[in-house]
């Protein structure tokens, strides 16, 4: 007799071991409140304590998509020591499936009903006390008000170029909505673990770590602020980072969990503002550089990037996206402007390739504006 979809998704999940308790992630309880619909849609919720190991979320995830039925999952992360709240029984959500989850204890009874299609209530995240982590020397967040200003590539060249200047340097790419450190450093494998310890790739002198190998490429992080809490704890507590001078954090642009999530788990010693120069990216920059300020964290500078386009011809610059936002937004909040970087086709290139700016070609007018802006960051900071 064929099996009905909800056991064959009961034995997808009973492949996924809980390490903490030795059994599937349905026997152990870590699985809850698995739903169905008659399309294919799964639904259900992931209990999961700052001892996990987040990848577990991932796992899950993936047994479920190779379920034959399935047509899309979604997952639901909740902190066991939060109260779930009450859920009434789904109604007129279509003919449930008769079949019931395999395991033991609780689990063995439990049926999988069909999925409310009414969106769950937001869980409010767990919050604990900032935690201080010496070994990784000053933690340098660089964030943007928005999406495509070249915030990663200033990242991503600031860290290499102070590890050229003989500092020891990481990166933690926190971006969850486009985690492409891993690319524009050329590294694009999974981390080994030993010892109960991640350990970071290295590339160009800078140890490496990003959200990008949790995930897969084409695999869009639909993750709530739990999650987010718990992988920005995991990369700052779990991996085995050394002992650094500088650690930089690649933020996803805006004001959202990363960003918390960093600054109330740990002490961030300043934020780098990346702009470019028109004045709509500079509003939106101001808006994330206030955030910085109201949770206690110094704005280091401004960084202005794609600031002119350098004829390659005649060398002659052209303001292609206006001038004067970078230091009319620096002029606003007190701070200094740390640099302004041109538009250089080469660090595209150099991005896609793996291959910084800074090391591709250090003596390009690009690679020397971004050289300037990491030596006024090690200036603010003295």
């Amino acid at each position: 007799m064929a099996q009905t979809l909800q056991e064959r998704i009961a034995a997808a999940l009973g492949t996924v071991i809980d390490p903490r308790a030795g059994e599937n992630v349905i026997a152990s309880g870590m699985v809850r409140d698995i739903g169905t619909s008659v399309e294919g849609r799964v639904h259900l919720t992931v209990l999961l304590d700052p001892r996990h190991d987040a990848t577990l979320v991932r796992d899950i995830r993936q047994a479920l998509e190779r379920v034959s039925g399935v047509t899309d999952v979604k997952i639901d992360v909740r902190d066991p020591r939060e109260r779930a709240p009450a859920r009434s029984a789904p109604q007129g959500a279509g003919a449930p499936e008769r079949g019931a989850a395999r395991g033991t204890g609780e689990a063995r009874s439990r049926m999988l009903p069909v999925m409310d299609e009414k969106p769950a209530a937001a869980p409010r995240p767990s919050v604990p006390p900032p935690v201080t982590y010496p070994h990784l020397g000053q933690i340098l967040a660089v964030s943007s008000g928005k999406g495509g200003v070249g915030k990663s590539t200033v990242a991503v060249n600031l860290a290499v170029t102070l590890a050229q200047r003989g500092a020891r340097v990481g990166i933690m790419d926190a971006d969850i909505y486009g985690p492409d450190i891993p690319r524009m450093l050329g590294v694009n494998r999974p981390p080994p673990v030993v010892e109960e310890k991640i350990i970071p790739l290295e590339a160009h002198g800078v140890k490496l770590m990003s959200l990008g190998f949790l995930i897969e490429r084409d695999q869009p992080a639909i993750w709530r602020g739990p999650i987010v809490m718990k992988i920005v704890t995991q990369f700052l507590r779990d991996v085995a980072w050394g002992t650094l001078d500088y650690l930089v954090v690649d933020m996803p642009p805006g004001t959202g969990d990363a960003q918390l999530s960093l600054v109330q788990a740990t002490q961030v010693r300043g934020a780098v503002i990346v702009t470019t120069p028109q004045d709509v990216a500079a509003g939106d920059a101001l808006r994330g550089a206030k955030m910085f300020e109201r949770v206690g964290v110094p704005v280091l500078g401004i960084a202005e990037n794609m600031s002119w386009f350098e004829c390659p011809h005649c060398g002659k610059p052209s303001a292609l996206f206006g001038s004067g936002g970078g230091q009319r937004l620096a002029d606003e909040l007190g701070v200094p402007l740390l640099g302004q970087i041109p538009l250089y086709p080469r660090v595209m290139e150099g991005g896609d390739r793996g291959q910084p700016i800074v090391v591709a070609e250090p003596a390009s007018s690009a690679a020397k504006a971004l050289g300037a802006l990491a030596d006024r960051v090690v200036e603010t900071l003295g």
